[in-house]
């Protein structure tokens, strides 16, 4: 069988507890810009049981196809069943490209089903595009550390495949006047337990009190230029009065001073906030990468030539201890005089 016949771009559409994850989104959305420079369709595929709704949802962000396989089997997520389910509707369907995104689900599930289907898979990806010379999918994802990005072509295989980073690509609005337009294909897949070799016996869920850097609307986020862990709580009080959180650079969290699940960039995640606030953030390359695609950036920080004041849309040259202080108190006070009126 020839590359010429796999045609389209699939997308692995992921659900947890009945609720399709944000990611999905976001590769349909680049999904339908690949399809279009491709000439072809994006098809999202949904594994899971009692779906209900959900295939709408997916055909109102723009999916042309929605294909579905609904069992008992795929209740919960298990790596078997769903690597079977997945192999099965790729092998029938013969896509150009796959794409899933790189979360946990995601990284448990991509390299197997690559595997199955005997082609390879660039992981963590934070760009796509199509070769015009071609028509192959260029895969860019960060490597040796984050120090340089490598784009990665599968010449000889299909489908190409690629897991992407979450909050990197732009997801379409739900629109529902496309809601009837997508042809919605229930798949029939009966020998589950033929690929079912591990038993869930308790789910046990946490609540997350923080808010994760990637939904939020606002972050303030603050790098070496913090001087201190306590320092950060300069930062806290302008994000609460803002509404948002804090994150950070990749060097205060190899300080200490922050969680990691707090590290914008390369090798933490990437970012898309209506607003974002580096402070004492010199602006490397890697960081970069994780947040220049926010709506609005300020920055502030001590040196003038800091990288980070080529992405901002506002600059303040100056100490960030002495200056967020300062911003957090006038925004209080705007705030306490608009309640007053």
């Amino acid at each position: 069988m020839s590359n010429a016949d796999y045609k389209g771009v699939m997308v692995y559409a992921e659900q947890v507890d009945g609720k399709i994850t944000p990611v999905t989104y976001e590769l349909i959305g680049k999904g339908k810009q690949l399809a279009g420079e491709l000439g072809t369709e994006v098809t999202a595929v949904l594994l899971g049981s009692d779906v209900g709704a959900l295939p709408e949802k997916l055909e109102m962000r723009g999916a042309d196809r929605v294909i579905v396989v609904d069992n008992a089997a795929l209740n919960v997520y298990k790596t078997e069943p769903y690597v079977h389910a997945l192999t099965t509707v790729i092998n029938k369907y013969k896509p150009e490209v796959v794409l899933v995104g790189a979360t946990a689900i995601g990284r448990d599930l991509a390299p197997r089903v690559s595997a199955r289907v005997h082609t390879g898979l660039t992981a963590d990806c934070t760009k796509l595009e199509i070769n015009p010379e071609d028509k192959g999918l260029m895969m860019t994802r960060p490597a040796f550390g984050g120090n340089i990005m490598a784009t990665i072509l599968c010449p000889n295989n299909r489908p190409q495949m690629s897991t992407v980073r979450p909050g990197v690509m732009q997801k379409l609005k739900s629109n529902p006047e496309l809601k009837g337009h997508a042809q919605i294909i229930f798949e029939d897949i009966n020998d589950f337990d033929k690929h079912d070799n591990t038993e869930v016996l308790e789910i046990v869920k946490t609540i997350q009190e923080k808010m994760d850097i990637q939904d939020a609307k606002v972050l303030v986020s603050g790098g070496r230029g913090m001087q201190s862990p306590e320092n950060f709580k300069v930062l806290q009080d302008l994000a609460d009065v803002l509404g948002g959180t804090v994150s950070s650079s990749r060097a205060a969290v190899d300080a200490g001073w922050v969680e990691k699940d707090r590290q914008v960039g390369q090798t933490g995640k990437t970012v898309r906030p209506n607003l974002y606030i580096a402070v004492g953030i010199s602006g490397a390359i890697q960081h970069l990468a994780g947040m220049e695609e926010s709506d609005f950036i300020v920055a502030i920080n001590k040196d003038e030539t800091a990288p980070i004041f080529s992405v901002a849309d506002v600059g303040i040259v100056g100490d960030g201890l002495k200056i967020v202080p300062l911003i957090t108190e006038a925004i209080k006070a705007e705030q306490a005089a608009k309640n007053e009126q």
